[in-house]
């Protein structure tokens, strides 16, 4: 009879979440998003498409680029113009560890968007970096 062991995978994640991110390993997946700037949550992807439907994938040469799009569980998205290969490397139902890196300043009451998000496939090893809406606060 073979024994297995438990597979640990190496994250790489943004030096201010390495603490945290050694912690949530171990952790089960949770339902919020991180809220302080330094601070990471193992979760789970949702949802992989463009910026304007479900899907993922590589533009053609010469033809518009629909940009990529990440819903995690936890309420994190993140939005890109261009196309995002670790994203497009990702399974919906993988776990990955999402660190908040930035937070926007002097933004109008109530609007929230610009937050910034490192995530890492847990799966792939694949780390991006993407704001959760195409605009910053106080734009279009």
């Amino acid at each position: 009879m073979t024994t297995s062991r438990a597979f640990r995978p190496r994250v790489l994640v943004p030096a201010c979440c390495a603490l945290a991110a050694v912690t949530l390993l171990a952790a089960p997946a949770r339902s919020a998003p991180p809220k302080q700037v330094g601070t990471c949550d193992r979760t789970t992807i949702k949802l992989i498409g463009t910026r304007f439907e479900e899907g993922l994938v590589k533009p053609k040469p010469g033809s518009i680029d629909q940009g990529t799009s990440v819903i995690l569980t936890n309420g994190v998205v993140g939005i890109s113009y261009a196309f995002v290969p670790a994203v497009a490397a990702s399974k919906v139902g993988d776990s990955v560890m999402t660190c908040l890196i930035s937070v926007p300043k002097g933004c109008p009451k109530g609007d929230e968007r610009g937050r910034v998000y490192t995530t890492t496939n847990l799966r792939t090893q694949d780390s991006w970096t993407l704001p959760d809406a195409q605009h910053m606060c106080g734009g279009a």
